[in-house]
Formats: structure tokens, sequence, C-alpha cells
């Protein structure tokens, strides 16, 4: 499953649907919303384009990681402290490829999928500046 949502998830049903065939670990990122002095996040993303990039992500780490099973979430909304912002779930015949999977599979994300978060405080809000070189998310 590559999707981008609002919705939360249920990580314990993604880890039994990724126990397949052959599996030998499954490996679980689960990226929160972090208290930095923050109120609540706020992200926005070019859904089509970042569901392509995801997409691409996916096949990628499958073929050189040798990958059984991949899902990555990605929610956008408002999202408090302590929320699911990213899930990557990965399993693969052996740890190191699993591990070395969800790893490829983060900083690629991090590194062109367009997604922006603002984090609001009680004094306001500012646009994080994404790793990939994207700033605040035009406005139409």
């Amino acid at each position: 499953m590559i999707v981008i949502q609002t919705d939360d998830v249920d990580i314990g049903a993604l880890i039994i649907a990724a126990k397949k065939h052959g599996t030998g670990a499954v490996v679980v990122f689960d990226g929160v919303v972090r208290d930095d002095d923050i109120t609540e996040m706020e992200l926005e993303a070019y859904e089509d384009v970042a569901t392509q990039e995801l997409d691409k992500i996916a096949k990628n780490a499958t073929e050189q990681f040798r990958l059984l099973h991949v899902d990555i979430i990605h929610r956008i909304g408002r999202l408090a402290v302590g929320e699911n912002i990213l899930m990557i779930i990965v399993a693969a015949g052996h740890r190191e490829e699993a591990y070395a999977g969800s790893r490829f599979i983060i900083e690629a994300i991090k590194a062109g999928v367009p997604i922006w978060k603002k984090e609001l405080t009680k004094d306001g809000g500012r646009w994080v500046p994404g790793e990939h070189g994207h700033g605040k998310p035009k406005t139409s």
C-alpha cells in the first residue's frame, strides 16, 4: 500500500499483512510529530506527484534490496504531538535487506517527495525547510 491520506492506520494490521511467504524480517518505521515546542503540525502534499514518487521509491527499494513487501503511508493535514506522520513497513528474507530497504525509502522520501510541513506554535507557525530543497508550498 502506497498512500497519502489524512486518516491514521492500524500499524499492527500492516505488520501482519507484510508477513509473506519467505519473510525473515519486518522493519517498521513510524515517524511521529515530535514535541519541539510546537502544538501541532500541518502537512501538505502535491498528492499526484508525491504518490508517483513514493511508488517509484518503493519499486526501486524492492528491486535493490529484494524486498518482499513495502507499505508507505504518509499522512497530511493537522496532526497533534505524538501522532503518526509516516509509516514505512518493509519485509525481506533477511534483516540486513529489511533494514537497508527501510533506510533507503526514508532517505529517498526526504530527498525529493513534494510534502511540506508547517510547525504550529502558540505564537504562530513556521514552514520547515525540506532536505530536498522544496520550500513552502505554493498556493494557487
